[in-house]
């Protein structure tokens, strides 16, 4: 089951963001750029800076959110976006062999089709299984010959082992991740992602990471989702036709 949770930020977001525009924009000096910076005041530099486009001082703010309950799948979408720091949980060094998975929702609606799924994770398990015990009888085998000590032959030849078993595993199986954005990476993001085009999986991720960062930044984030909260679908012909459905999911978070 996916779970998202807001670990940390960077500490007065807001604030600091409108002091960088300020640095811009005014005479502020280092000592004193903090200084005088209400809700208000902030609230018009970030207006200001949004009205112009000059999204750089947003940059200087970073979210992190720990996510548990995802497939590989949804990784490989997520790392495409590049300006971020991603650290995953390794199935090099963590052994898989009950490993959980995710179920599209499509399929978990029609029985035949889950059943089908759940058999050929089992039989995933299975092969995992089998391949890791024979892979780490073959190199337990060669470490204790070459002399090695037979604890520290065990362990090494199960990474050994595991790093190639896992090969079988399949894009459904579920991993963890830790994953940091600046909040101009973050608005993008969710631009794409909050999309009703974009798979379902990392739509779900999206929206629930997006309405955490209005928590803890409203004014960073007020006008942040895909481009129909904020005017015409910017999809054109491929458009979803459900503005106004996407429109009040980002409201009922208000």
């Amino acid at each position: 089951m996916l779970k998202v949770c807001l670990v940390a930020h960077t500490p007065m977001p807001e604030q600091l963001v409108a002091a960088s525009a300020k640095m811009c924009y005014s005479s502020a000096d280092t000592e004193t750029i903090m200084n005088g910076l209400t809700e208000e005041s902030c609230r018009e530099f970030l207006r200001m800076l949004n009205e112009i486009g000059h999204e750089s001082p947003v940059e200087h703010v970073s979210f992190t959110f720990a996510v548990e309950g995802v497939s590989r799948s949804l990784l490989a979408q997520l790392t495409r976006h590049r300006i971020a720091s991603f650290s995953v949980q390794s199935q090099r060094y963590v052994k898989e062999d009950n490993f959980t998975y995710v179920v599209p929702p499509e399929i978990e609606g029609i029985p035949e089709a889950k059943a089908r799924f759940e058999a050929a994770m089992e039989a995933d398990r299975q092969a995992y299984r089998e391949l890791s015990r024979i892979l780490y009888e073959k190199h337990l085998k060669e470490l204790l010959e070459e002399g090695e000590e037979e604890k520290s032959a065990s362990g090494k030849a199960r990474k050994t082992a595991i790093e190639d078993a896992r090969f079988v595993l399949p894009n459904a199986c579920e991993t963890k991740l830790m994953m940091t954005m600046n909040v101009r990476s973050l608005r993008h993001f969710f631009a794409l992602r909050c999309c009703n085009r974009a798979q379902w999986e990392i739509r779900e991720l999206a929206w629930r990471m997006l309405f955490l960062c209005r928590d803890a930044a409203p004014m960073l984030f007020e006008n942040a989702g895909p481009g129909c909260l904020r005017g015409t679908c910017p999809e054109g012909k491929m458009s979803c036709g459900k503005a106004e459905q996407v429109r009040a999911r980002s409201k009922a978070h208000e």
